[in-house]
C-alpha cells in the first residue's frame, strides 16, 4: 500500500483516485482554493458533484490549507492535477511544504514561454522547486486519450507515462495499476507534453467544419463536411509532428496515443471543439468568447494566447519552419489577432 497525494480536485485529479484506490493505496485528495465546494461534498458524502460519482472509501478529501500536513506524512507519489493557470500557485504550495524528494506525476496540460522559446511544464516545475528548495525532484507526466468521466466510470483507458527515469516511471505505473487503466512507458517527455498541449490547439481547427456546415447548410443531397474535418485532422498531425521534432521530441510519439490518440478523443466533444465550431461559423474569437463561452476555459485558445507571439517569433527567426505550419499560423491569427480562421488548402499540399 502506497500513500498518494493528489493536488487538485477537478474532474481529472479526482478521476485518478479510481485506479489509485483499485491498487489498494491511501489517497489524500487536496483541493485548490477553487475546489472548496467539491471538497466539502466529497468530505461529507463522498460524492463528487462534477464527476457525479461516489469516490472510493480510500480517499480522504481536504482543503488546500491541509496540503502541508499531507506532505509531512511522506507520500510515495504526488499527482498534480491543477489547471495550467494554477501551476505557479501549485509550485508555491509544493516549495513551502516539501521536505524531501517526492516523485511528481503531472496530469496538468500546458506549455510555458521562456527565453529559449517553449518549455514543458514538468521541466518548469522541477527547475523551480530545485531553485527554491535545493531538492532534485523527478517529475513525470501522463499523456494520451483520457476523458475524466470515462476513467471515473472505470472504462478502459490507455495512457502514456513519460519521464526521464525509467525506474520512477515503473514505480508510478505499479502504484496506479488497475485492470481498466493501462499505462505505457515513454522516455519522450518533451514529445508527450507537446502533443498533450497542442491537441487542444488543433482541435479548434478540426471543430470548424461543424460551424461551416451550420453557416452554409447541408448540400441538397444531404452531404456534410466529414472530408474537410478529416483533412484538417491529418494536417494537424503533420504540423504537430513538425513542432515535436523541432522542440526536441520524437515523431513516433505523434503517431501513437499521445498524439493521434489524444487528438482524436479531444475532437469528439468539449470546449475546444465548441470554440472551433463558432470560429467556423465566422465569428471572431473575441465575440465567440465574450458572447458564447465567457465562463469557459478553452485550453487550445489559451495556449494560442500564451504562446502565439513566441511561435510567431520562432517562425520569423527560422527556429520553426513557418512555411510548413500554415494551420498553426491560421489558428494563431484567429485567436491572437481576431482574424477569420483561414483554411488554405494550397499551402497544406506543401506539408
Amino acid at each position: 500500500m502506497a500513500r498518494i497525494v493528489i493536488l487538485g480536485a477537478g474532474v481529472m485529479g479526482s478521476a485518478m483516485t479510481l485506479p489509485a484506490a483499485h491498487a489498494g493505496n491511501r489517497i489524500t485528495l487536496v483541493g485548490t482554493h477553487l475546489d472548496e465546494e467539491i471538497i466539502g461534498s466529497v468530505a461529507g458524502t463522498g460524492h463528487h458533484p462534477r464527476l457525479n460519482i461516489t469516490l472510493p472509501g480510500a480517499v480522504t478529501a481536504c482543503s488546500w490549507t491541509a496540503f502541508g500536513a499531507a506532505m509531512k506524512e511522506g507520500p510515495d507519489l504526488l499527482v498534480l492535477g491543477v489547471s495550467s493557470a494554477g501551476v505557479p500557485w501549485a509550485i508555491d504550495r509544493i516549495a513551502e511544504s516539501i521536505e524531501s524528494p517526492v516523485p511528481i506525476l503531472m496530469i496538468t496540460k500546458g506549455l510555458a514561454a521562456s527565453d529559449a522559446g517553449i518549455e514543458i511544464l514538468p521541466h518548469l516545475l522541477a527547475r523551480e522547486i530545485e531553485r527554491r528548495t535545493a531538492l532534485t525532484i523527478p517529475v513525470m507526466a501522463v499523456g494520451g486519450p483520457c476523458i475524466a468521466g470515462e476513467l471515473a466510470a472505470q472504462r478502459d483507458t490507455s495512457v502514456i507515462v513519460a519521464g526521464h527515469d525509467p525506474d520512477q516511471i515503473a514505480a508510478a505505473s505499479h502504484i496506479l495499476r488497475a485492470p481498466f487503466y493501462h499505462m505505457r512507458p515513454s522516455s519522450d517527455l518533451v514529445g508527450v507534453e507537446i502533443c498533450a498541449a497542442f491537441k487542444n490547439f488543433y482541435t479548434l481547427a478540426v471543430g470548424a467544419p461543424i460551424g461551416l456546415l451550420e453557416r452554409d447548410h447541408k448540400a441538397p443531397n444531404g452531404a456534410l463536411m466529414h472530408n474537410l474535418a478529416s483533412s484538417l485532422f491529418s494536417q494537424s498531425l503533420a504540423e504537430m509532428a513538425i513542432l515535436v521534432e523541432a522542440l526536441g521530441g520524437r515523431i513516433e510519439t505523434v503517431q501513437g496515443l499521445a498524439g493521434s490518440g489524444d487528438l482524436y478523443v479531444t475532437c469528439q466533444a468539449g470546449r475546444n471543439g465548441r470554440m472551433g465550431r463558432l470560429l467556423g461559423r465566422g465569428l471572431p474569437y473575441s465575440v465567440a468568447k465574450r458572447e458564447h463561452m465567457s465562463s469557459d476555459t478553452v485550453e487550445g485558445a489559451q495556449l494560442a494566447l500564451d504562446l502565439g507571439q513566441t511561435l510567431e517569433k520562432m517562425m520569423a527567426q527560422g527556429l520553426l519552419p513557418g512555411d510548413h505550419l500554415p494551420l498553426t499560423a491560421a489558428i494563431i491569427d484567429a485567436i491572437c489577432h481576431d482574424a477569420p480562421l483561414g483554411l488554405s488548402f494550397d499551402r497544406y499540399h506543401r506539408c
